[in-house]
């Protein structure tokens, strides 16, 4: 009986130490599969953090960008490394309940991303349209009128989006044309087609402006073309072609 006893007790003990070496090697492989993903950064903006002002205050900046992007970046990345080690032991179904927190915060991370490439300092060439004659002056003109028109449109229809979202200047690969669009919450202008391609954001989630314009986004979409970096929109509208 004493030695059934003893052999039933290493036995037990042999395995609590298989059961730990298994969770060693999954958790090593899910490290491993992880490692295989670029990690989201938070990319220094380009310009000073104060460097928008007055539009945009460094206070608004320092939560907007400092706090909220951070968030998003934060959050994509733990949730990459749960859908990793999902994906490595065969978890179909925690991968895809993942699926929708991974698409917002990503949505969230690369949207801002975008965001801040597209505005530039007054000091900087902020505010400065595009000389007349230039490819993209033509295919505003063509597709909105002008550029005034194209900034009234754009201002009364993002300032209009119910809840958060974003305003977009894109271009239509399929019929050549400029197109205005909006998208809720964090979700991409990709979502909309492939043939979107997008060229400009603005962000109209109340984080984007409520230190500076309280509640009155009219007026954070009347001051925001002051800083908008029409350099970079030729750029990418050069770049889709």
């Amino acid at each position: 009986g004493r030695k059934n006893k003893m052999i039933g007790r290493q036995f037990k003990r042999s395995l609590q130490v298989g059961s730990c070496l298994n969770q060693m090697l999954v958790l090593q492989r899910q490290q491993r599969a992880f490692a295989s993903f670029q990690k989201a950064v938070l990319k220094p903006l380009p310009y000073p953090i104060n460097g928008l002002e007055p539009v945009i205050s460094q206070q608004l900046m320092e939560f907007h960008y400092g706090k909220h992007h951070q968030t998003y970046v934060n959050n994509l990345n733990g949730l990459l490394e749960q859908a990793a080690g999902a994906l490595e032991s065969g978890d179909h179904q925690k991968y895809v309940d993942l699926s929708q927190g991974i698409k917002f915060n990503g949505g969230g991370h690369l949207n801002h991303e975008f965001f801040w490439d597209n505005l530039a300092p007054t000091s900087n060439g902020g505010g400065q349209l595009p000389k007349e004659g230039s490819p993209l002056a033509k295919a505003v003109a063509a597709s909105f009128g002008s550029f005034e028109k194209l900034i009234a449109h754009f201002s009364a229809n993002t300032a209009a989006v119910q809840g958060s979202g974003w305003g977009w200047l894109a271009l239509n690969k399929t019929s050549g044309e400029l197109e205005f669009h909006t998208t809720a919450n964090q979700d991409r202008l990709s979502d909309k087609g492939a043939h979107l391609v997008p060229l400009m954001t603005i962000d109209i989630w109340e984080h984007a402006y409520y230190i500076d314009y309280q509640n009155v986004r009219p007026n954070f979409m009347k001051e925001i073309w002051k800083i908008v970096n029409w350099s970079k929109v030729e750029e990418r509208f050069a770049a889709a072609h």
